[in-house]
């Protein structure tokens, strides 16, 4: 058999649309989730939710729908096990298929490290962590049976910068760039791609009382070299990319998405 140089190929630009394709989105009914979610769906995918909270899924779900998207809510607990485990069947029973994992679900504890407690430690673990890792696995599962597939985890500026009071929620989010890397190069061969977008300072529901404060925000702003804080629709890009054909080739990478602040030399805690 006659091998060909790639250069011999003809160039065909890869398509950043997803139509056709269906995505799980944990934590995805606000925040940079829904953002998240939003992305994939102006872009053609239709999108499962998971959320605890059932007026926020009907509220996300209706957005997705705007789009021009077919949506399934699905209430559900990323911390329990037994729920997790029925969200990958929830979805592929519904649309048929799965392309794409996007573990978006997160929470954090800020206290002293000295004071945390094994109950502290389980819930975050269970839902920053346990919850991204079994649910890879059951996905990657479906999609190895359709022969590719796009899992996109949500990591943090904690890969990079380390704040104060933040020691476990930096154990639970550092545990999701190890899953990320492992889970490249054994999902490779599968046409499987696992990779990680790290959202730096981000105004959401959860962080208004922060910018909502003058001083605080004055002082948050003075680290960001672009000046403002980041919004859902930031992550667009990077989602839409990892999750399209125009991400084929990439894998087991993180994307911090913080304007600038990771690279700052002037940055303080």
């Amino acid at each position: 058999m006659e091998r060909r140089r790639p250069l011999d190929e003809e160039f065909q630009m890869p398509s950043f649309r997803l139509d056709n394709r269906v995505a799980l989105i944990t934590g995805g009914s606000r925040g940079l989730g829904l953002g998240m979610a939003l992305a994939l769906a102006h872009s053609g995918a239709d999108v499962a939710l998971v959320s605890r909270g059932a007026e926020e899924l009907a509220k996300a779900a209706e957005l997705i729908q705007a789009a021009g998207q077919r949506a399934l809510t699905i209430q559900a607990d990323v911390g329990d096990i037994a729920q997790i485990q029925n969200l990958v069947p929830q979805v592929t029973a519904h649309f048929g298929r799965l392309d794409i994992l996007v573990n978006a679900a997160g929470i954090n504890i800020r206290q002293p490290f000295d004071t945390f407690t094994p109950e502290d430690w389980d819930k975050l673990i269970s839902i920053n962590s346990k919850s991204a890792f079994f649910l890879c696995q059951a996905a990657a599962r479906a999609m190895r049976e359709q022969g590719k597939g796009k899992i996109i985890n949500v990591g943090s500026i904690a890969f990079d910068l380390i704040l104060p009071n933040i020691a476990l929620y930096a154990v639970s989010k550092n545990a999701i760039r190890g899953l990320t890397k492992s889970l490249a190069i054994e999902l490779a061969k599968d046409n499987i791609t696992v990779n990680s977008i790290s959202p730096g300072r981000f105004w959401t529901q959860m962080a208004d009382a922060v910018f909502s404060d003058p001083a605080r925000y004055e002082s948050i702003m003075s680290m960001l070299p672009m000046g403002r804080p980041g919004i859902p629709a930031d992550l667009a890009g990077a989602t839409v990319l990892f999750a399209s054909d125009a991400g084929d080739y990439i894998t087991g990478q993180n994307i911090f998405i913080d304007g600038g602040w990771s690279v700052n030399a002037g940055m303080k805690a």
